[in-house]
């Protein structure tokens, strides 16, 4: 089925093909809806099926979707955290300014603590970038090798096989 140069697909469980035929089946044998192309099937049944099948997904996808939410998350703490800091020489900026002694000093401690804070913040973003798309590089290799495992799969399944040889008759 492969040849040496390339690598062994991942071990796929069994469990997770079986539900991807047992879905593909659903689907293929749904009643026809009259005058349509769209077919009926029991929502529910097919809900958890798909539920099932997400149970038994391997543990690569699971991380890669905690991953982009631990992301999002982490984004999200920076961006507040560059809010506050945003703020704070805001606030701070705005006293500075008051005390008409020190305003060119007010102006440009605030816009230094702006620049440090966007660029802060833009690093913060750029290295959380980088890991999700790192990780999410993995899992979407993972999940394409596994994609071409079932495809070969299914083609090997669907082959035709050889006639079996008749064994001479004896007189």
């Amino acid at each position: 089925m492969t040849d040496d140069s390339r690598p062994a697909p991942p071990p796929v469980p069994g469990k997770i093909i079986d539900h991807i035929e047992e879905l593909i089946v659903a689907v293929e044998e749904a009643r026809p809806v009259p005058l349509s192309q769209s077919v009926m099937f029991n929502r529910d049944e097919f809900v958890d099926r798909l539920r099932i099948l997400q149970e038994e997904l391997p543990d690569e996808l699971r991380a890669a979707r905690w991953m982009v939410r631990q992301r999002e998350t982490y984004i999200a703490r920076t961006n507040e955290k560059a809010r506050e800091v945003l703020a704070a020489a805001q606030v701070r900026s705005e006293e500075l300014v008051n005390e008409s002694y020190i305003v060119a000093e007010a102006v440009e401690e605030a816009n230094r603590l702006v620049r440090n804070a966007e660029k802060e913040a833009e690093r913060i973003r750029l290295e959380a970038e980088d890991f999700a798309e790192q990780h999410l590089s993995e899992a979407e290799t993972v999940l394409g090798e596994l994609l071409r495992y079932v495809r070969e799969s299914r083609a090997e399944l669907h082959r035709t096989l050889p006639a079996p040889i008749e064994p001479p008759l004896s007189e």
